[in-house]
């Protein structure tokens, strides 16, 4: 690739992750450049499988090229003429980037090629594994060269509590796609029921599973800053602004008295900024 193609898909994976993540954006705009240019190519990728599964025309041939074209990609074969993998080969040659974690992204995705319902946490947890927390483990490459090991366990950690948190906040938008990530077996223990979820009942009881998940989410943030220190100085304010950014998800939900059936909840850009701001 010359250097004008490789430019041009580094600016169109930056499009990419200012128009669908803003969070991301904002958290990892202080990386230098290298490494933000970086974080820029795999969120490409990964917005790319989501919305795949979500938006494309044939979801399931769609998957299955992005999953040959990683095949090919991982042979040095050729790079495939996609903004993302033109990046990540540039990205390559940087850093000792790990492909397993985009081959287990890929296998979380499919599984919301059908209906979805969670009965168990530990199909969660595997869920949340395989669709976040290896974003996580594809990054560690880039922001922590040579730590990779060190902060694996905390990687993993912080993709169970951003996945965690993302379906505390999109409970309705997902029901509308049939899929139901609370597990059955955690809502039933606070006397909650199948039906009052499908009706979108808020009740009480519905609160309090969806507290008793959000703690889940929070200790798993806690868990997961445990390590910071390990992390390049000039990491440390993007992991834990990512992290800080979604944690307060979870308050504006709270804020906005639990409405997750009816809405998407957002941190505006002024918060934003206020909570960038305090890590500085």
């Amino acid at each position: 690739m010359n250097v004008v193609e490789i430019e041009q898909a580094y600016a169109k994976c930056h499009t990419v992750i200012k128009n669908h993540s803003k969070t991301f954006a904002k958290a990892f705009s202080y990386l230098p450049r290298d490494r933000k240019r970086a974080v820029w190519a795999v969120y490409g990728f990964c917005r790319h499988v989501d919305d795949v599964v979500d938006e494309g025309e044939n979801p399931v041939r769609e998957l299955a090229e992005v999953k040959e074209e990683l095949i090919r990609f991982e042979r040095r074969g050729e790079v495939p003429q996609r903004h993302f993998w033109i990046a990540l080969d540039d990205v390559r040659r940087k850093f000792d980037l790990d492909l397993a974690p985009f081959h287990d992204m890929i296998r979380g995705q499919e599984t919301d090629l059908e209906d979805v319902e969670m009965i168990t946490m530990d199909e969660l947890l595997t869920y949340s594994y395989n669709v976040a927390s290896t974003v996580g483990l594809m990054l560690l490459p880039i922001l922590a060269p040579g730590k990779c090991e060190v902060l694996k366990q905390d990687a993993i950690y912080l993709g169970y509590a951003m996945q965690l948190t993302n379906i505390l906040r999109d409970v309705g938008e997902d029901l509308a796609r049939e899929r139901i990530y609370i597990p059955r077996e955690h809502y039933e223990a606070f006397g909650y029921t199948r039906e009052e979820l499908i009706s979108k009942t808020k009740s009480a009881e519905f609160i309090m599973a969806w507290e008793s998940l959000a703690e889940k989410a929070e200790s798993y943030y806690e868990k997961a800053m445990t390590s910071l220190n390990e992390y390049p100085v000039t990491s440390r304010l993007p992991v834990k602004g990512a992290a800080l950014l979604y944690m307060n998800i979870l308050k504006a939900v709270r804020q906005e008295n639990y409405d997750v059936f009816n809405k998407r909840v957002y941190i505006s850009d002024e918060q934003k900024k206020k909570i960038i701001a305090r890590l500085q």
